[in-house]
C-alpha cells in the first residue's frame, strides 16, 4: 500500500517524523505532494523504501541514507546525498552546490545541471563504490578532493559554447575516477589529475553505469556513448604529501 502525503505548508520535522512513524509500521512506499524546501527528506533511514517527491525538496535531501529509493520530480537543492551509504536518488531536473559530499555509496542520478563541487570528498571502500551521473554540466570544482567513486558528465543538451564543467576540475582529487562526455579545456584542470583514454573497462563500466541511467530518463543508450569520452584520474594518492611535516 502506498501511503500519500500532503506537504503543502507543512513544517519539516513534522513531515519527516510523519516518514519514520509510519516506516515503524512497515509502511513501505511514500508519495509526497506539494513539497516545497522541506529539508532531511530520507536522512538516515535504513530500511528499503521508496520516497517519491513532487515538488522541490529542500538541503540535505538523502543524508546518510542507508538504502532507499528517492525520486525527485522536479530540481533538487543543495547537498543532496551528504555521506550517503547506499540506496539510489533519482532527479529528473538539475539540483545545486556541493553534492554527494563524503558520499560512501550508492547511486546518484541527476537528468539534467549540476552545481559547484559536486562530489566533493567521495569516497569508497572495497565493493562500496559511489556512482553521480549528471545529464547535464558542472560548475566549478567538479570532483574536488574526490578520493574514490566513480562520476560522470555527459553533457547532453548543452550550447557548443558552454564548458561541460567549470574551473579547478578535479582539484586534490587523490582517488576515484571522472569520466567526461567530450573535452576540456587543460587550463580548467586541477593540477592533480590527468587526462586519458577509456580502455575496454571503462567502457564496460559506462555501459552498465548509462544503461540504467538511460531507462530512468528515457534516453537511447547507444546515442549517448556514441561520442567519445575521456577520463580523468589522479596523479597521486597522496598529492599535498609535501606539506605535512612527518
Amino acid at each position: 500500500m502506498v501511503m500519500e502525503i500532503d506537504c503543502k505548508g507543512m513544517y519539516y520535522k513534522k513531515l519527516n517524523k510523519m516518514i519514520r512513524d509510519a516506516i515503524d509500521k512497515n509502511e513501505t512506499e511514500f508519495i509526497l505532494h506539494n513539497i516545497n524546501g522541506q529539508r532531511y527528506i530520507g536522512n538516515g533511514i535504513n530500511e528499503k523504501i521508496k520516497i517519491t517527491i513532487n515538488g522541490v525538496p529542500g538541503n540535505d535531501l538523502a543524508m546518510f541514507m542507508n538504502g532507499p529509493s528517492l525520486i525527485v520530480n522536479a530540481n533538487g537543492q543543495d547537498g543532496l546525498a551528504n555521506t550517503m551509504n547506499a540506496g539510489e536518488i533519482i532527479v529528473y531536473g538539475s539540483a545545486g552546490d556541493v553534492l554527494g559530499y563524503g558520499m560512501r555509496g550508492g547511486k546518484l542520478l541527476i537528468r539534467d545541471n549540476v552545481g559547484y563541487r559536486t562530489g566533493i570528498h567521495m569516497k569508497e571502500y572495497k565493493k562500496q563504490v559511489p556512482v553521480i551521473i549528471a545529464g547535464g554540466v558542472a560548475g566549478d570544482f567538479c570532483g574536488e578532493y574526490m578520493a574514490g567513486g566513480v562520476l560522470v558528465l555527459l553533457g547532453l543538451d548543452k550550447d557548443e559554447d558552454t564548458p561541460i564543467a567549470g574551473d579547478y576540475l578535479g582539484t586534490g582529487m587523490h582517488g576515484g575516477v571522472i569520466y567526461i562526455r567530450g573535452e576540456v579545456e587543460e587550463h580548467t584542470l586541477g593540477k592533480e589529475v590527468s587526462v586519458l583514454e577509456l580502455n575496454d573497462k571503462d567502457i564496460k563500466l559506462l555501459k552498465k553505469h548509462l544503461g540504467e541511467y538511460c531507462k530512468h530518463f528515457g534516453l537511447d543508450l547507444e546515442e549517448v556513448m556514441s561520442k567519445p569520452f575521456i577520463k580523468l584520474l589522479p596523479v597521486s594518492s597522496r598529492p599535498y604529501g609535501n606539506l605535512y611535516a612527518y
